[in-house]
């Protein structure tokens, strides 16, 4: 994991492999961090959102009003139970019973992460993963990336039509497209094309996985358990994603456009 205190910043340098047009240089980008914020209720443990570290009070009182959890007018009772240098972070909300909304009345799991990949999680120690450690052979050279993107654009009907969803595509070594599904969520086209794979019993012959945008904690988890180790996006990636990346043996390549790609954890890391 990054070496970095992260409590108390939005971004920090990470250093990555600039390619343009075939051309390496190396770089440090500004990444956008992300961590976990366990929200315990009453001492007991609620829900995990992925956040970037900051305005933790302010958070959790608009999340639990939102959700019809605590609506009153008083100012919360928030505690900082546990504070990681890695931005994890625990915090208690003292809520008196009778004035616990609806929302936690029904013991709704919150829906509040980054891109919802952990929904369903409670506490910090369920986001880890644990695995044999991906092994990766090679890295695609932009012509192959280009060609891989411009198959995927040609079969996002439903962000022709609406310019509205995001999408996620699985090839295999040869570069041939194996399946490309559509969502609203970036996380949701990205279970459905390995769905897919694995219901056609092909899913082992996945390697690249495109995404439409960004690449956070979430997507890398869902590529890591396929053992998909690839994963190539057209925007940015989190912090806690390259982390990730590096951890699993996942080569992360982010801002892909244009003929240019910049490399943020490579097979050999």
């Amino acid at each position: 994991m990054s070496e970095f205190n992260l409590k108390n910043t939005s971004n920090i340098p990470y250093d990555g492999l600039l390619v343009s047009n075939e051309i390496q240089s190396k770089v440090s980008d500004s990444i956008v961090v992300e961590a976990a914020l366990q929200i315990n209720i009453n001492n007991e443990s609620y829900t995990v959102v992925m956040r970037t570290p900051g305005n933790d009070f302010e958070l959790i009182r608009g999340l639990l009003y939102a959700e019809d959890i605590y609506k009153g007018k008083e100012n919360l009772q928030l505690k900082i139970i546990e504070e990681k240098p890695n931005g994890f972070s625990i915090i208690n909300a003292t809520i008196p019973q009778e004035k616990l909304g609806k929302g936690y009345l029904n013991k709704r799991t919150l829906l509040s992460v980054s891109s919802c990949g952990i929904c369903g999680k409670q506490e910090l120690s369920q986001i880890q993963l644990t695995g044999e450690v991906l092994k990766n052979s090679s890295i695609p050279t932009i012509k192959n990336v280009t060609k891989m993107f411009s198959y995927m654009r040609k079969h996002q009907a439903v962000f022709e039509r609406t310019g509205g969803s995001h999408a996620a595509a699985i090839f295999d070594k040869k570069y041939s497209l194996l399946t490309i599904k559509e969502d609203i969520g970036r996380h949701n086209a990205v279970d459905k094309t390995i769905g897919k794979l694995i219901n056609e019993n092909k899913i082992h012959d996945a390697k690249y996985m495109l995404v439409s945008g960004r690449v956070s904690y979430e997507i890398v988890s869902k590529a890591f358990f396929a053992r998909i180790s690839v994963i190539i996006a057209v925007s940015a990636c989190s912090s806690l994603a390259i982390d990730y990346a590096k951890e699993f043996g996942i080569c992360l390549m982010g801002f892909t456009r244009a003929n240019k790609m910049t490399i943020y954890s490579t097979p050999n890391n």
